[in-house]
């Protein structure tokens, strides 16, 4: 990071084994936002959380930022209420229309109710088959798929 001191937003496609989530972080507020389709909690997956909560320790001590044991622990984890896979095969695309929808909207937080301009309990066929699109033109323009 070139300016240490900016808030960002960083994407995380995260693999569990056999589902994708997304987490999405903001390391100047120490804040995660958990995304999953599925619905679990973050506690669901231990070790996720404990690799990115070093990883996250890792950049305020590499910003020398001095906080009390108290708050050495302070890394806030947000559960958002996001759109419900109603099969186990979608999730990657879930995963990738959260990225997207909030890129689209480029703001730094995300509401633990989701974005109104996309609140929904469940994507439509059309809404995946949408982002199925979109990753299928982005690999074209790749040249990736050659």
């Amino acid at each position: 990071m070139d300016n240490k001191d900016a808030e960002k937003l960083f994407f995380i496609p995260f693999n569990t084994g056999g589902h994708w989530l997304l987490l999405a972080i903001n390391p100047i507020r120490e804040i995660v936002y958990y995304l999953d389709s599925l619905g679990n909690d973050w506690t669901t997956y231990p070790d996720m959380k404990v690799l990115i909560d070093t990883v996250l320790q890792a950049f305020r001590a590499q910003r020398d930022i001095q906080i009390s044991r108290r708050g050495a622990n302070s890394i806030t984890w947000i559960k958002v209420a996001c759109p419900q896979q109603r099969n186990q095969i979608d999730c990657g695309y879930f995963m990738l229309r959260f990225m997207r929808d909030t890129l689209a909207l480029g703001r730094l937080k995300i509401p633990t109710d989701y974005f109104e301009e996309f609140k929904c309990a469940f994507y439509t066929k059309d809404q995946v088959d949408e982002i199925k699109e979109e990753w299928c033109q982005f690999m074209i323009e790749l040249n990736v798929c050659s």
